[in-house]
């Protein structure tokens, strides 16, 4: 038994040690916080007055694990990445005992199922839909739900290998992003839709504009199917985009044309498009050169400003509209942005798609122009109240970030993305395996538009694209809903023309359903 006198006395010296450092440690911070300046809270109560930045953090940490019902979250709450959770491991989503879902919120959609409903044998399913009848080579885009723009770059490499095989598996597209064509993309064999954004990123010459001989040589790639400009972004609307140089590598500075080590900056917008005149050129001109739809990808901020859009397509004729225009909503966004943008600038993309489908209806060019919606559609019931609205098609992207792990850990922009997606730490990266996450991607997508199919099967259609304003009630301030139809009447041209019309930014009286 002596050996145990010497390790006691060592655990005692040791304790001693431990409680002698933590006391200097305690009066080093006193002594620092006390003297320093920038900070109120440490001056007035050093010491314990550091707490408040650590629970701060440790707040955000709680809130999502502990304390936040599972509707109550933003942006997105549990409820909504459950569901994309366990589509993507492929498992089933019903509930049992009741939905927890509040449906005397205003602006909560209900759908209208049909008294008698076809047969379970009569299921409805989705149909190819043709876009770009103007181009070489039009695009039968074959699904209603596909995957909005991610850049290389912006998302680490295994994330866009797992985008890449899981769209070619669910057989849906992937937009590139503005950061360009990179060999990840490539690398499932799905088809793309190249995004051409304010700095023209893999198609640009050395001073930054549109290259012809770059745009041919993505052009005469079979996958990349059609080529979206960007004029604006949801997260930030009226602001490009900043990729830091910690994640311009050489193969980045490669891909987008940059110089290596500095930020990519992208302009605010296309220096070459003053007007809509220089937009349809623009367009006509990407046409030309690549023999591929082209259309746009912006957020509406008023929809009268689209009047003189519409009026100089009919003037100039549907063969010089865009093919396509993608509406993003002011909620929209996957990366970092300032908050006031983020925040207060663009319109939602409810009112937004609405007003952009009714103007394009109005204008006759319904068979002409595809209308996309984007921005924070991740659920079934999002997608199928975006096609009742009129879109043709929906994409998503932190739906899609969800189906690889996404915990919505807000890190985005920090390169510390705890699940490898939006990092280029290899470390980081190593926790993202691309053979077991496209398969959720593939799942998830598959889900979606099975589930959307299943509401467009309830309230009687045959196809999802059948479905109308009239299917889908939304409840009001009063708890009781209104159908769409009433809220928000169709508007062609078999009710009135373009000119006798009211201005699209009128109010609409909402009268009882």
């Amino acid at each position: 038994m002596d050996f145990i006198a010497p390790i006691v006395e060592w655990l005692v010296f040791i304790f001693v040690m431990a409680i002698g450092l933590t006391a200097l440690a305690v009066l080093a911070m006193f002594l620092l916080d006390l003297s320093q300046r920038e900070d109120a809270i440490r001056r007035n109560y050093p010491v314990i007055g550091r707490f408040r930045g650590l629970f701060t953090k440790l707040g955000e940490f709680f809130r999502q694990y502990f304390f936040a019902m599972d509707r109550e979250e933003m942006p997105f709450n549990r409820a909504q990445r459950d569901w994309v959770y366990h589509s993507s491991k492929g498992k089933g989503n019903t509930l049992a005992f009741g939905s927890t879902r509040n449906l005397s919120i205003p602006g909560t959609p209900i759908f209208v199922n049909a008294v008698f409903p076809p047969l379970d044998d009569q299921f409805a399913a989705t149909k190819p839909m043709q876009i770009g009848p103007h181009a070489r080579h039009p695009y039968d885009a074959p699904s209603i739900f596909n995957i909005s723009g991610m850049s290389y770059g912006a998302m680490s490499r295994p994330a866009i290998e797992a985008l890449s095989m899981g769209a070619k598996d669910a057989n849906i597209w992937l937009n590139t992003g503005e950061g360009g064509l990179s060999p990840y993309h490539l690398e499932g064999g799905c088809d793309l839709v190249y995004q051409i954004g304010t700095a023209k990123f893999g198609v640009r010459d050395h001073d930054g504009n549109l290259s012809d001989e770059k745009l041919r040589a993505m052009a005469a790639k079979p996958q990349v199917r059609m080529f979206e400009l960007k004029l604006a972004q949801g997260a930030k609307p009226g602001k490009g985009g900043i990729l830091p140089a910690a994640k311009v590598d050489q193969e980045v500075s490669e891909i987008r044309g940059v110089p290596m080590g500095r930020d990519a900056i992208s302009p605010n917008r296309h220096r070459e498009i003053d007007d809509f005149a220089d937009l349809l050129d623009m367009i006509h001109h990407i046409r030309e050169v690549s023999g591929k739809p082209v259309g746009f990808k912006t957020v509406i901020g008023s929809s009268d400003a689209y009047e003189e859009f519409f009026e100089m397509i009919l003037a100039r004729g549907p063969e010089s509209a865009p093919d396509f225009i993608t509406i993003d909503g002011g909620e929209g966004g996957t990366g970092a942005a300032p908050m006031p943008l983020m925040d207060l600038v663009g319109m939602p993309l409810r009112e937004a798609l609405l007003r952009i489908v009714d103007m394009r209806d109005r204008y006759g060019l319904k068979d002409r122009i595809r209308i996309i919606a984007s921005g924070k559609l991740v659920n079934p019931a999002d997608v199928a109240f975006a096609i009742c609205a009129g879109a043709d098609f929906v994409v998503s992207a932190r739906g899609f970030m969800f189906s690889m792990g996404c915990i919505q850990a807000l890190k985005c922009n920090k390169n510390t993305c705890p699940t490898g997606i939006t990092t280029h730490d290899p470390h980081l990266q190593r926790g993202l395996v691309v053979q077991k996450k496209y398969k959720g991607v593939s799942n998830y997508a598959r889900s979606v538009i099975s589930e959307v199919e299943m509401i467009a099967h309830s309230v009687g259609v045959a196809e999802p694209r059948q479905m109308r304003r009239r299917h889908v009630r939304l409840v009001q301030a009063d708890g009781n809903s209104v159908v769409l139809r009433k809220l928000r009447p169709s508007t062609g041209p078999s009710h009135e023309t373009p000119q006798a019309s009211r201005t699209d930014e009128s109010p609409v009286e909402a009268p009882d359903a």
